[in-house]
């Protein structure tokens, strides 16, 4: 796979391109099974996590993950959360004004990484509902897998 790079502008469009009709408890199972089965296919060591609101409602762990990727998947949702938008997004925003989110968010970096792999779960008419997370690969490899497996799964749903 060929690491991808992302402009803010880019990302933008990603979270617009992304926005979902409706997120139901069985989009969340088909949702996490989708990026489980992309992730097994490229045998990449992910954790992998859905929430609506505070809910958990999807979480897996794959073989070569660890703890470490639970505590990086807490924190990507938390900025995710907070900011609603693509953890990657936040922080390309950040870099974007030459400076990073650890030096400028006054955030504790310890609750809050700006890193990717955590995407807005965005629905028409009411918001961001949720997040999609995911960590084990690089931050860029996270989001991107993360897009990758909301293309499809948008293309199944509508």
């Amino acid at each position: 796979m060929t690491t991808p790079s992302f402009t803010v502008p880019e990302l933008e469009a990603q979270e617009a391109e992304l926005e979902l009709t409706r997120f139901t408890y069985e989009d969340a199972w088909q949702l996490g099974s989708l990026l489980r089965e992309l992730a097994l296919t490229r045998h990449a060591p992910v954790t992998i996590d859905i929430h609506r609101g505070p809910q958990q409602l999807f979480r897996c762990a794959l073989p070569g993950s660890t703890p470490d990727n639970d505590a990086w998947v807490d924190r990507k949702r938390r900025v995710t959360e907070r900011y609603a938008a693509a953890s990657y997004l936040v922080g390309a925003r950040f870099r974007a004004k030459n400076t990073t989110f650890e030096a400028s968010s006054r955030l504790n970096p310890d609750t809050y990484a700006a890193h990717g792999g955590s995407f807005p779960l965005r629905v028409t008419g009411a918001g961001v509902i949720g997040t999609v997370t995911v960590s084990g690969l690089p931050q860029v490899e996270d989001h991107a897998l993360v897009v990758e497996a909301l293309r499809v799964f948008k293309g199944r749903v509508g």
